[in-house]
């Protein structure tokens, strides 16, 4: 049986990553002073104006501003006429510390109130979180996604290096793959639009863009004569950024994640500590699935986790195989109770996740970069 899946990736420079990868700045600041720091920061980007708004309680002290204007600098936002510049856009910032009813569950968990055995802090929030891995690819992530990440890095890789000195910050990647018996064979379809500056041909862009970009990074083996290229259909990609559309922190959830090709909980990641079970108890949801599948119990894994605020441990957990593990998934599903501490308290301390890590996350997937504490593999 054939089918085709699509997925999506943005540049570092589109309008709701700006808004990430600024909120990820201010929580990596607090968290270089203070590795405790309870932050929910979230952004906003218009037509030449940022706010930062949300909940920091930390003992940190640091120049919200700078950090803001560092952040856009380095993507390298400098026009007002087209995106925004760092240097002139107005920044307000409206912070206040974190609510004291979230804190009354988050500092003392249920169970410790009660006098059982968990000695840990409660959960930031309820909700649900997925994890998924799979064998398509070396990074155990579903190829389409993986693929769109690639050209959107290169995208920016080209840009920052002059290799297209035409190029802007904002961009957009759409890979759509070719599946045989759920088996990846050839990438279909591919489309890029990117910002460029005024006096760039579009044809000579187009070009380049195939040339320098796409067959830059997607293997030889998966295109063909029949795979198809859309780059810039619209003809004109000049005003992008905040200026182009407005940004906003959170708002990429999908891309972040696996491009679709697993379920999403709805909880965002950028901007938040790991008291915020939305980011940490989703990256070990990634962590347990990938390694489910590295160790051969399955091809290719889905993990659920429910919270409830102010409760240390998880209410449920699922798994699913999807047909292909060499287990049965409740095994796996006592394997996981057995063998993990999946308390906020027990995450952050097996992941290392009270560190300044989280900018190196922002951008081009928070799963399948081989750096990052939640895709080692272990021995299962």
């Amino acid at each position: 049986m054939r089918k085709l899946f699509t997925s999506e990736s943005v540049t570092e420079g589109h309008p709701d990553k700006l808004c990430d990868y600024i909120s990820d700045s201010v929580l990596d600041a607090c968290l270089s002073q203070d590795e405790n720091s309870r932050v929910a920061c979230e952004t906003v980007a218009g037509k030449g104006e940022v706010v930062i708004t949300g909940e920091i309680t930390s003992n940190a002290d640091i120049d919200i501003e700078q950090i803001a204007r560092n952040a856009i600098k380095e993507i390298g936002y400098d026009n007002k006429d087209t995106d925004i510049d760092y240097k002139t856009c107005k920044v307000h910032i409206n912070i206040c510390k974190q609510s004291p009813d979230i804190a009354l569950g988050v500092n003392k968990s249920l169970e410790d109130k009660a006098g059982e055995s968990v000695a840990s802090e409660g959960a930031g929030d309820q909700g649900i979180m997925f994890g998924y891995a799979c064998d398509e690819t070396d990074a155990y992530m579903p190829l389409p996604i993986y693929l769109a990440h690639k050209i959107a890095k290169r995208l920016t890789d080209v840009r920052k290096q002059n290799i297209l000195h035409y190029l802007r910050p904002d961009g957009k990647t759409q890979v759509t793959v070719e599946y045989e018996n759920d088996i990846p064979v050839r990438v279909d379809t591919v489309v890029v639009s990117t910002q460029h500056t005024e006096d760039v041909d579009l044809n000579i862009l187009r070009k380049d863009i195939i040339e320098r970009v796409i067959k830059e990074v997607v293997p030889e083996s998966l295109l063909d004569e029949n795979t198809k290229y859309y780059i810039n259909p619209t003809g004109r990609f000049v005003i992008g950024g905040p200026l182009g559309d407005s940004g906003l922190t959170g708002r990429k959830i999908i891309v972040d994640t696996y491009g679709g090709y697993s379920r999403h909980g709805g909880g965002a990641f950028s901007g938040k500590d790991s008291t915020k079970v939305d980011r940490s108890a989703a990256y070990m949801a990634r962590f347990i699935a990938k390694n489910i599948v590295a160790n051969g119990y399955a091809k290719k894994c889905e993990i659920q986790f429910s919270y409830a605020i102010g409760v240390a441990k998880p209410v449920s957990i699922y798994v699913d195989t999807f047909g292909t593990g060499t287990v049965p998934e409740q095994e796996l599903v006592d394997l996981i109770y057995k063998r993990f501490e999946l308390t906020p308290r027990g995450i952050i301390e097996y992941l290392g996740l009270k560190k300044p890590i989280f900018t190196k996350t922002t951008n081009y997937g928070h799963f399948g970069k081989i750096d990052l504490p939640w895709e080692r593999v272990i021995k299962m």
